[in-house]
């Protein structure tokens, strides 16, 4: 019987008309535009505005494109795996929403939470299903709405986040292609330096709580940096060495996009020149779980069958990882 593997077929990607620029920020808080993109690399990112929208109506669009490519219906679809940490509600599943609003009448779906790494993680287990071959069409879509969670009062947070949706395609595969390996981490202890204070079962909301600003993203950045640094390149090297590869070997990178700083380090680590490295932070800053599929729906074009792809992440809760994939078309 011949091995299946899962292979990504298609991407799609959505990013609101709004975009909020460093010059904006200014206008609000404390920064400027040269601090901001000698330290992060970030210009300008989308803004979801539209009263009543969430995460689930950036997330469609992002797959009807995978659909239009594909000449798919969304009742073909076995499988939705939605990675955010902003779901439109706590429940019912975002993914379960975006099923009802596709029509995707036959799919069973729910969300993942890893932050940055939510789509790394889901990307990862969405393979296991079509490995099995328990399932021919898995959609795995990377969402955040994060303005929905950022003060933007609180200047170390608010130049960060941008709101986007990614989407991928995953298909069997029987020509080698797909996703290879993974090699993913998760530390609890680091959720001190990067939480949301509130709106869990340990702090239910309160007006207390809204009042002290608690249900924003918090951020302690040196020590997030720190971790990031070390976790996204010490991870990405074992995966290169640990298949018997080389920085020669990997046609791209694709790192999360939460700072400049952090991709230079993990593509120095890899041994990997700039023009391999996948950077759109500039454009869309960090969307959490929406950052690698954007990546690889802005290259998608550049990208040949057989390429051999390591995309890298780190988020909060500590989460981290990387995924060797070859490109399948």
């Amino acid at each position: 019987m011949e091995k299946i593997s899962a292979a990504i077929t298609a991407v799609g990607g959505y990013v609101p008309d709004t975009k909020l620029t460093n010059f904006d920020l200014e206008k609000m808080v404390d920064t400027n535009d040269e601090w901001i993109r000698s330290r992060t690399g970030i210009e300008e990112r989308r803004i979801l505005r539209e009263p009543g929208q969430g995460s689930s109506d950036m997330a469609v669009p992002a797959i009807q494109e995978i659909l239009r490519k594909k000449n798919m219906a969304a009742t073909e679809i076995d499988c939705i795996i939605c990675a955010t940490v902003t779901p439109d509600m706590v429940f019912p599943a975002t993914a379960n929403v975006i099923a009802d609003k596709l029509g995707a009448t036959q799919a069973w779906g729910y969300d993942m939470s890893a932050a940055c790494s939510g789509f790394l993680f889901a990307l990862t287990t969405g393979a296991m299903y079509i490995e099995s071959g328990r399932f021919k069409k898995v959609i795995v879509v990377g969402v955040d709405k994060m303005s929905a969670i950022i003060d933007y009062t609180d200047r170390a947070t608010c130049i960060i986040f941008g709101d986007g949706a990614g989407a991928v395609l995953l298909e069997p595969n029987t020509e080698g292609l797909g996703i290879k390996d993974s090699i993913l981490r998760s530390d609890g202890s680091g959720r001190q330096y990067l939480h949301m204070k509130a709106g869990g079962s340990v702090k239910p909301a309160s007006v207390e709580t809204v009042l002290a600003k608690e249900h924003f993203a918090y951020q302690e950045g040196q020590a997030v940096f720190k971790f990031a640094v070390k976790g996204m390149a010490d991870v990405s090297a074992e995966l290169l060495e640990r298949n018997g590869l080389t920085g020669d070997d990997i046609a791209w990178l694709v790192p999360h996009q939460a700072n400049l700083r952090i991709i230079d380090a993990t593509a120095n680590r890899m041994g990997l020149p700039k023009e391999k490295v996948m950077v759109n932070i500039q454009r869309y800053g960090n969307t959490t779980a929406g950052t690698l599929p954007l990546c690889l729906w802005d290259w998608e074009k550049q990208l040949k069958k057989g390429d051999n792809l390591v995309l890298a992440a780190f988020g909060g809760g500590f989460t981290w990882g990387a995924t060797w994939v070859k490109w399948a078309y």
